[in-house]
């Protein structure tokens, strides 16, 4: 990428370039901490003005550290007093200062926490119990839509909704197959593998990854021929932030037609549900590829009496006109009842917005808009199932929903298609072949002023006891789970590699774990790059256990 490509600041950072202060005038405009002082002057005596690292750098006394850290604390339930937070914020508007704050950080003792997004489940990239300065890519965010080689080099900064409406900008035709969540950063999320409506079409986010800029615990900036086969297979999907820095991704765009069709419909337990669902496992991971039809379920009263149902809603998109959509509904799940009424041609940008329940007539301008868009306060667990759920586990299942205080809902991913071309060793992601549902797990902690407070230790003990009853129903040694939805519950401890592998090879299986501790020890031999569920080092070689 070129570095007028990279850099989406470029004139505001030239700007400030423009004015020289002192030493001490830095300090009154950025009161420091007692222990980050020797951080931040580490910062300014390798940088050539001192203003420009008062307006990207921030400390606890300055007027600005709190927003700037809350402003992309993208679930709520971290936003309480006792989170530890960050000694020091950065957030650069170049490449150079990513080096100099890794190298700061380094001399100084501090562990690194790097944030393009804030979606982190357990809010591991922006929260420590560590001293540690937040690297927070808020400022270089530029993407650079290559319509004609149908390609995207995306800043780690970037969010999905940019991505999508820079794309949507340019040509209705392409696309970038990831998830719905507009405010989703891109650097982390490929570094998880990543999914969405085009998964079954296209794979995963990561398989459509075909370069990036990233540098290593040295400071180097690598590509892929740089970087070598190993490294760029490592951090598609293996948890980039365990090995380095990712600057910006180059992205495979994929084709998509003019108008894709979605529907939506709500069915209850009266109304079949559980019978409509024990078929939809079998029948929508074997169906046309062009079809993806997501569901989630809920317990709620019906009506105003006290009688609780289940509600699931099938939400679907296809790659193509309603006309085609119905015959092929018509043929393999005509229970479902999608009339023509239902359906509505959009386009590819505007299913983002339905998907996130929004109208398809909402400006697609928001997409850019992080603000607009809502923020979660919630805990999630995930599963992966490979055998279709039998109708009585089914019943169980919505038993338990309806013991639940309406705070909980699944959301429930039908697998197949061509994310299961791919070998589980391709990338690091192995939930592929055999894999029937990814299922999301979560309740929300909306009306408690925390997630320590009774009400949500009960939701918390009730998803926890949800995660026990589906135990006979999903996948087994191991119990896959999806490393974007990072849960701390599963464990820790990195110590040796029976400890690591209680949670590692619930994420990426144990070949391909054994393989990125390997990979790690090579590139980041003393761990400098860490999080207590990251890709660990130890004392004695994997060989020789």
């Amino acid at each position: 990428m070129k570095k007028s490509q990279l850099n989406s600041s470029v004139f505001l950072f030239i700007l400030i370039l423009s004015f020289s202060v002192s030493w001490a005038a830095l300090s009154s405009i950025l009161e420091v901490t007692p222990g980050s002082q020797d951080f931040v002057g580490c910062l300014q005596s390798h940088s050539n003005n001192v203003t420009s690292i008062s307006q990207v750098t921030f400390t606890s006394r300055n007027a600005s550290f709190l927003p700037t850290w809350q402003v992309h604390v993208q679930n709520t339930r971290f936003l309480k007093p006792s989170t530890r937070k960050p000694s020091v914020i950065v957030t650069p508007v170049d490449e150079t200062l990513v080096r100099t704050t890794l190298f700061c950080a380094k001399k100084h003792g501090y562990e690194l926490r790097i944030r393009s997004g804030g979606h982190d489940y357990e809010g591991l990239s922006y929260t420590a119990d560590v001293p540690f300065v937040m690297l927070d890519f808020t400022n270089m965010r530029s993407i650079d839509v290559d319509v004609a080689n149908r390609t995207a080099w995306v800043q780690a900064g970037a969010a999905l909704g940019a991505l999508y409406y820079a794309i949507s900008q340019k040509t209705d035709t392409l696309y970038f197959p990831a998830g719905v969540c507009p405010t989703v950063g891109v650097g982390g999320y490929m570094g998880g593998g990543g999914y969405g409506n085009l998964l079954r079409k296209y794979g995963t986010a990561a398989d459509n990854v075909l370069d990036a800029r990233f540098m290593d615990v040295n400071g180097n900036i690598l590509d892929r021929k740089s970087m070598g086969e190993d490294l760029f297979w490592a951090i598609r999907g293996g948890g980039a932030s365990s090995f380095g820095i990712v600057l910006a991704w180059k992205l495979r765009l994929v084709a998509v037609p003019e108008k894709v069709t979605v529907f939506l419909l709500n069915k209850t337990l009266e109304q079949g549900a559980t019978e409509l669902f024990h078929k939809y496992q079998t029948v929508i991971p074997a169906i046309d590829r062009n079809l993806h039809m997501r569901t989630q379920v809920f317990g709620e009263y019906i009506g105003n009496t006290t009688k609780k149902t289940v509600r699931i809603m099938f939400e679907g998109i296809y790659q193509g006109t309603t006309d085609t959509l119905l015959p092929l509904l018509d043929e393999k799940f005509p229970e479902l009842g999608v009339t023509r009424e239902i359906c509505e041609e959009i386009k590819m940008v505007q299913s983002t917005l339905v998907f996130w329940g929004l109208p398809s007539s909402t400006p697609t301008e928001i997409l850019t808009n992080r603000s607009a868009i809502a923020k979660i306060n919630n805990k999630s667990k995930s599963d992966y199932v490979r055998k279709p759920i039998p109708i009585s586990g089914l019943k169980k299942i919505w038993r338990k929903l309806m013991e639940n205080d309406q705070s909980a809902f699944l959301m429930i991913n039908p697998f197949g298609g061509r994310i299961a071309d791919f070998s589980e060793t391709a990338i690091p992601y192995p939930h592929r072949a055999g894999v029937l549902l990814q299922i999301l797990k979560s309740v929300n902690f909306n009306g408690q002023a925390s997630d320590t407070t009774p009400v949500s230790l009960r939701r918390i003990a009730w998803i926890q006891s949800l995660d026990e009853l589906l135990t006979p129903y999903v996948s087994k040694n191991p119990r896959e789970a999806y490393f974007n939805y990072n849960d701390l519950d599963f464990g820790v401890g990195s110590d040796n590699y029976e400890e690591a592998s209680l949670w590692g090879e619930r994420y990426w299986k144990r070949d391909n774990f054994k393989k990125l501790i390997r990979i790690k020890a090579k590139v980041d031999p003393l761990n400098f790059f860490r999080h207590p569920q990251s890709i660990p080092v130890f004392s004695t070689p994997l060989s020789d256990m």
